[in-house]
């Protein structure tokens, strides 16, 4: 049976970061990734005019 490829990226970022991550976090982290790269796709499909332009940035 295959990971699920979340499985992988959590334990690829956490060493990549040097992270150490208590199996007991693992399910919350998973979780909380899951509904951000949700969040990510719902922006991403939401349709812009090819006119758009991004806002400019402003800084205090």
């Amino acid at each position: 049976m295959a990971n699920d490829p979340l499985d992988d990226f959590i334990t690829a970022a956490a060493a990549a970061l040097n992270l150490p991550l208590d199996p007991a976090w693992r399910p919350a982290v998973k979780a909380n990734l899951a509904v951000t790269l949700q969040h990510a796709a719902s922006v991403a499909e939401f349709p812009l005019a090819d006119e758009a332009e991004p806002a400019p940035v402003f800084k205090a």
